[in-house]
């Protein structure tokens, strides 16, 4: 009755089945270990401030800023110098703004410094004068499709649409760093800003996209599978049907 399963015919179908269910499964097991990538970035960015916040290393040895050194504690010495004000940044729900500081490094390059967060009609506080050392959360610069950016049209002076020496390059003529630090402590008037997960570590859509191309890969395997065995079921009663002359 099963005969046919030796045909030319037959052949070609049973390779085909043969490979496509390993290659299905193949496709959904790397886009889980895709989605279980991003699950395990996601969770070390959110545990690496924590984390490092007590060990701060050179500025000099974290850069440029990657998955790996975003939200590590940095530390930077020099003079701060011009300040700015970054408006439409909610923290806890209410509305403020970012107090930003240039630190004018001895390597002579500036480093925008977050000083902390500001109510919206509150007065930002001068930044001390001197040298001083401060200490932060290493963060990447941020770009127009950063959560709480935006452009810089409209902005009065004194104000950045977001934190990136491309903005900073319109308005001031130092040489400055394409990254950013959040101080760990505020001065008094001034919350300090969390560092927030680098850019593809969060838990995206992109990562659900993982999960549901998994989902496809193995349902693909499943219908092979099922389709082959009503092939085989149907050649196998039109077999019958013939041998019994029907």
């Amino acid at each position: 009755m099963y005969r046919f399963l030796r045909t030319p015919r037959w052949w070609g179908i049973n390779v085909f089945v043969l490979l496509a269910i390993p290659f299905c499964v193949f496709m959904g097991t790397w886009q889980l270990g895709k989605f279980e990538d991003r699950v395990d970035s996601h969770q070390e960015a959110e545990q690496r401030p924590a984390a490092s916040s007590s060990k701060a290393a050179p500025l000099a040895t974290l850069l440029p800023v990657d998955k790996e050194t975003s939200g590590r504690s940095a530390e930077a010495r020099g003079r701060f110098g011009e300040q700015f004000l970054v408006p439409q940044r909610e923290l806890d729900g209410r509305p403020g703004s970012y107090v930003l500081t240039l630190l004018k490094t001895d390597g002579g390059r500036s480093l925008p410094v977050v000083r902390g967060w500001l109510p919206t009609g509150a007065k930002a506080p001068a930044p001390p004068s001197g040298e001083v050392t401060v200490v932060g959360a290493l963060q990447a610069s941020e770009n127009p499709g950063t959560k709480g950016a935006h452009t810089a049209g409209g902005l009065p002076e004194g104000q950045l649409g977001m934190i990136s020496a491309a903005a900073l390059v319109n308005v001031v003529s130092e040489d400055v760093y394409d990254a950013w630090i959040t101080l760990t402590d505020s001065p008094a008037g001034l919350t300090p800003v969390p560092a927030e997960a680098a850019a593809g570590t969060s838990l995206d859509v992109k990562a659900f996209q993982n999960l549901g191309y998994t989902a496809e890969w193995f349902v693909f395997a499943g219908f092979v599978l099922f389709m082959w065995f009503r092939l085989v079921r149907r050649e196998a009663e039109a077999s019958r049907d013939e041998a019994l002359g029907l």
